[in-house]
């Protein structure tokens, strides 16, 4: 009787969830990220306004200024918003990331427009900027400079196609090799949410 009733709690919870998984890939890069919708945790908090996440890049030397492959992990938070029926939400965030010899603490912001036609499979155009100055820099860091441009399209109810442009530039102090791109690439992905 309990698994039953685990079962089913479960089964409901991940009905009206709104976690979502991500895989971006392009011909050298993979990225990984998940994001935690908090308000499906908490009565205290509206759903689809406050997320908690990670991500995961293994990002090639091809694609950046760096001597090899490197290795990029993030933990984040977002607090967003939806602007009224416009389909526009804003958002406001913070990320701690880590790579081999840096690490950083960017504040930032995303937005996100869902596009007002074919509502039969919603469209949805959006961006982020997050930078963190030499204060919010640790090791050997200098400061930390990340936007992006993705395009989404839901083409299976809660299964969404992207594709996307990242920037994500990485500067050591001058001793430490100077300003650095650490990735600066295009992508397709997937981002599934349950």
């Amino acid at each position: 009787m309990i698994k039953k009733i685990g079962l089913s709690i479960l089964c409901a919870a991940s009905a009206f969830a709104m976690h979502n998984v991500e895989l971006n890939v392009n011909n050298k890069d993979i990225e990984m990220g998940m994001k935690l919708d908090m308000g499906q945790f908490s009565d205290s908090t509206q759903p689809d306004t406050v997320f908690i996440g990670g991500k995961f890049l293994h990002g090639d030397k091809e694609h950046g200024d760096l001597a090899k492959d490197e290795d990029y992990g993030e933990l984040n938070f977002l607090m967003k918003r939806g602007i009224g029926n416009s389909g526009l939400s804003i958002g406001l965030g913070v990320k701690a990331n880590f790579i081999k010899d840096f690490a950083s603490i960017p504040l930032g912001a995303e937005i996100v427009y869902r596009l007002p036609f074919l509502k039969q499979m919603p469209m949805r155009v959006g961006g982020s900027f997050y930078y963190a100055p030499e204060v919010l820099t640790m090791q050997d860091g200098k400061d930390y400079l990340e936007y992006r441009f993705e395009f989404d399209m839901e083409i299976i109810k809660n299964a969404h196609l992207l594709a996307g442009y990242r920037n994500i530039d990485v500067n050591y102090e001058d001793k430490h090799g100077g300003d650095n791109n650490f990735n600066a690439s295009p992508y397709i992905g997937f981002r599934f949410a349950f």
